[in-house]
């Protein structure tokens, strides 16, 4: 391909419109690196990434070399975004031939051509209402970073790679807290056990107590003692308690000058009755002696 390549969009000459990279005296003829620089042409640097990825062609690998080239020349010397990039434009210029003969028949020779050639492909940042198409495509896809732009395969990979770690804590995490939670269930239950077992040790010995201290509670009910402090006695109890032993003092005094009474009065009747059984004897004693005479 001769003269000046002006598939770039918007180019102007004099003015740089991109960044670009060069592969130079690649062993392969242009018209075969045209094929496939004719895929790419136009497309996001990670979409055409990944068609010449997929590509059944053995340059296609040096155009991928290529590609990546440009793309490290934009972030590293322009400061460019990569998830930003698209291929303004890319083409192959023919390269120096080697000329080679094969011997044929009658003398003859066939010359051998072993062409070459350069790639060149410009990278240039895409129109902020293309990115936003992209963005809002990969949105759609799932494919987001959440910062308003597409991921790259790096930026994807590391985001996998961490998500995938992140479940692997949280599962190991899960893991410990269940063992955890096991061993303190183990624990409020051996703990609950424990004061189970006090429990029982504690009614047993307090039925133990309170029937061996019936029988001292009976006696000592029935035999009070001095020296037993009186908790609940006050002044009226006090003044009640002495009104009543007066009163019974006046009640045994009165009975004792009734059974004096008594006394003196059933004395004489006791005389007179053995005066009369004297003398109903003396005369059963005369009867006696009349009827014998």
């Amino acid at each position: 391909m001769t003269g000046p390549k002006l598939n770039e969009k918007s180019f102007v000459a004099g003015e740089r419109s991109g960044t670009k990279a060069t592969a130079r005296y690649v062993r392969s003829s242009a018209s075969k690196a045209r094929v496939v620089l004719n895929l790419i042409r136009g497309l996001d640097v990670r979409s055409a990434d990944e068609v010449l990825a997929f590509t059944d062609r053995h340059i296609a690998r040096d155009v991928r070399k290529v590609l990546a080239s440009a793309v490290a020349n934009a972030v590293n010397n322009d400061d460019q975004d990569a998830d930003e990039l698209f291929v303004i434009a890319c083409f192959a210029d023919e390269g120096p031939t080697l000329r080679r003969f094969r011997p044929r028949a009658r003398g003859r020779a066939s010359r051998i051509n072993k062409r070459s050639c350069h790639i060149t492909v410009i990278v240039a940042r895409m129109s902020d209402e293309r990115i936003a198409i992209i963005t809002a495509r990969q949105e759609r896809a799932g494919g987001s970073t959440g910062r308003g732009r597409p991921q790259s395969s790096a930026a994807s990979r590391r985001a996998r790679v961490e998500r995938s770690r992140q479940q692997a804590g949280g599962a190991e995490e899960a893991i410990d807290a269940i063992e955890v939670d096991e061993d303190i269930l183990d624990a409020e239950i051996t703990d609950d056990e424990s004061t189970t077992d006090a429990v029982d040790t504690d009614v047993s010995e307090s039925e133990t107590t309170e029937s061996a201290e019936a029988p001292e509670a009976d006696a000592s009910e029935d035999v009070p003692t001095d020296d037993e402090p009186e908790d609940d006695v006050t002044e009226d109890d006090v003044t009640a308690e002495a009104e009543a032993s007066v009163e019974v003092e006046a009640t045994e005094a009165d009975d004792a000058d009734v059974v004096d009474v008594e006394a003196d009065a059933d004395a004489p009747a006791e005389g007179s009755a053995s005066d009369e059984a004297e003398a109903l004897r003396e005369g059963s004693e005369a009867d006696d002696e009349g009827a014998t005479k």
